[in-house]
């Protein structure tokens, strides 16, 4: 600023006064403002800390006052969906993913698309061996180049070819269809050969993953196809020891859960509803277990749960099918998850998108995506042998931790990633898949080429 005159001659001391006056005014607003603007920062940061304190530190004694409303649960879902199914853009995925490339064989219509005559294909528990080639098929991460390849995706479906005498997909084809389609590649393509598969990535979405067998023992006994050992595959089967169906370099994925549906049985919820289902299961429980193949289902696990919680009206349990059984989920606190002839249930996934406590019993289970997904905060594990005692635990966790479980539910980034989308969405299944694959890049010849150039 200007040194101020010494001398004012009376034609400009008027003006020099005015100006005065309006810099002292300025200065007057300019403190207000910086004072209103410390107010109003320190009625906001005592409001967030009381709301804090209040929500954290709260102790809650009884299921009534720990039992969440589906206007916050249902918000937090349909935040989920909110966004449009758009790609990822390719410089984000690059970075993100260390640059991971995948090139999709262009195989015969006979191996995959000519499946999808039939509806289900696309949409049953299985899908995933669909939803995955389809992302990819859309995705940036996709190369036409194989020489620019990390990985070679092998689109073989082999979960669609349904029994016409109970509907139940039928994979005695699985192993024939899979060694067919990697005849064809080796003998057209240099790829296979030369990394002898290592590189190359299958999908086994069904009970016992690549021993590709409905029954545990006989897909024990016949384990994973010599043909596939050395390669990647994406499974739905999973479990903490060792077990001869993940005897391969393996990704466990979870089980194919439609987004639309999901949307459809949010958007059709009140927002302003409570979870009036204490807790829930609906699916095969048998009164004798002993079916006529001579094995117990689910090791008799939902025999002792029907057996006894059947009766007791803090349990809603069904034994038959409902084509909207997702609209109790979204009634639910707690959800049960009981293994079947496999651990893994598509229940997990439906139980979390529809906010609802997944209780999982099935001993062992290795849970899909676990750096993402913290499944230890988001459920409840329960022993196969405490089956008996559940409704006491489940008392206990509702007069204890069920709030903060609920809350950890509610976040929309663990929905999304056990959620397939047609496009690539960041952190959604598919994503979570190719974030799996970068990890294993040292398999790639592409990445071994260049660094020892």
């Amino acid at each position: 600023m200007a040194k101020e005159p010494n001398k004012l001659t009376r034609n400009n001391r008027g003006f020099y006064v005015k100006m005065r006056f309006i810099h002292r005014r300025q200065a007057e607003k300019a403190y207000c403002y910086r004072y209103s603007k410390w107010v109003l920062w320190f009625s906001l940061s005592f409001y967030f800390l009381s709301y804090y304190l209040i929500t954290h530190l709260k102790s809650p004694n009884s299921l009534s006052k720990t039992t969440v409303s589906l206007s916050k649960s249902i918000l937090a879902s349909r935040a989920l969906f909110e966004s449009p199914n758009k790609k990822i853009p390719s410089s984000v995925l690059a970075g993100q993913l260390n640059g991971t490339r995948v090139y999709v064989y262009d195989l015969p219509s006979r191996y995959n698309t000519d499946w999808l005559s039939n509806e289900r294909c696309s949409n049953h528990l299985f899908a995933s061996e669909v939803a995955i080639h389809k992302a990819l098929m859309n995705s940036d991460v996709r190369t036409m180049d194989p020489l620019e390849a990390d990985f070679f995706f092998v689109p073989v479906y082999v979960s669609c070819n349904f029994s016409t005498v109970n509907g139940f997909p039928a994979i005695g084809h699985a192993r024939g269809l899979i060694s067919s389609a990697v005849e064809l590649i080796s003998s057209e393509y240099p790829f296979w050969n030369r990394s002898r598969g290592s590189d190359h990535v299958f999908v086994a979405s069904h009970d016992f993953g690549s021993c590709f067998h409905t029954m545990e023992d006989v897909a024990i006994a016949d384990g994973v196809p010599e043909i596939l050992r050395k390669s990647i595959v994406l499974q739905t089967f999973g479990v903490k020891y060792q077990h001869p169906c993940q005897e391969v370099e393996n990704v466990v994925i979870p089980p194919y859960v439609s987004p639309e549906t999901v949307r459809s049985t949010l958007a059709k919820s009140p927002a302003n509803g409570r979870r009036d289902i204490f807790a829930f299961f609906r699916g095969k429980m048998e009164v004798h277990p002993k079916n006529v193949s001579g094995r117990f289902y689910s090791k008799r696990v939902r025999t002792v749960i029907w057996e006894g919680y059947g009766g007791d009206r803090r349990f809603y349990l069904k034994r038959h099918r409902f084509p909207g059984y997702q609209t109790e989920i979204v009634r639910s606190v707690f959800c049960l998850c009981p293994l079947g002839w496999a651990p893994w249930s598509p229940r997990l996934v439906e139980s979390v998108v529809l906010g609802c406590v997944p209780v999982i019993i099935a001993d062992g289970i290795r849970l899909p995506f676990p750096s993402a997904v913290r499944w230890p905060e988001i459920s409840l594990t329960v022993a196969e042998g405490d089956v008996g005692k559940l409704g006491s635990i489940l008392e206990h966790v509702a007069a204890t931790n069920l709030s903060a479980i609920q809350r950890n539910l509610m976040d929309p980034a663990v929905s999304r990633a056990l959620l397939f989308n047609d496009h690539v969405q960041d952190g959604d299944a598919t994503w979570q898949v190719l974030r799996a694959l970068s990890g294993k890049l040292h398999r790639s010849r592409r990445r071994s080429r260049v660094s020892s150039e």
